[in-house]
């Protein structure tokens, strides 16, 4: 039973995670180095990522900077960027590049609200998923007389409980990352 419910915990755990990576993704008004996690260059016959090969700092609050530690990667850097689809445009003085983070529009914001919330949705399916597993997998014991009826109405509660806080910390991700989207 309860190594049923350690397992639920480290898959909420990892959902939770996986959400917080996606929403970091998500570009608002604000500049953060998060926003280049995902961005992979061709450096030397391998793909690697953008951090590895260079330094991303935000030195204002609209603007990105990321210094190369070689100078030939600046044009692939900079392509690179352009195909992520993060909007921006890179702007190369030969050493270094700046991404300046444009305001968004109010007809964006709301798109991205949908995606912050369609990202949430997405979390807590996987939550209801990992419900259904962990109370067959209790079933299952129950099945085998490994635990009694009772024990197992006692232990669905306690999967109840434990999808409750992990929703409950979904919908904190989903409500913080609306508020910085709207922010102007």
């Amino acid at each position: 039973m309860d190594s049923v419910q350690k397992r639920l915990r480290a898959e909420c755990d990892q959902t939770i995670e996986a959400i917080r990576n996606e929403l970091a993704h998500i570009r608002t008004g604000r500049a953060t180095t998060q926003l280049l996690d995902g961005i992979r260059i061709e450096y030397y016959g391998s793909q690697v990522l953008l951090n590895q090969v260079a330094t991303v700092s935000v030195p204002e609050p609209r603007l990105i900077t990321v210094q190369p530690w070689e100078k030939n990667l600046i044009g692939e850097i900079s392509k690179a960027i352009l195909k992520s689809e993060l909007g921006l445009n890179p702007a190369s003085d030969g050493n270094i590049i700046r991404l300046p983070i444009p305001q968004l529009t109010e007809e964006r914001r709301r798109d991205l609200v949908k995606l912050v919330k369609k990202i949430g949705e997405e979390g807590k399916i996987s939550l209801r998923n990992h419900r259904r597993d962990a109370n067959e997998a209790l079933k299952a014991l129950q099945r085998d007389k490994e635990i009694t009826e009772d024990e197992l109405h006692r232990a669905n509660d306690e999967v109840q409980k434990i999808i409750d806080e992990f929703t409950e910390r979904i919908d904190e991700l989903v409500a913080r990352k609306d508020a910085e989207v709207m922010e102007v």
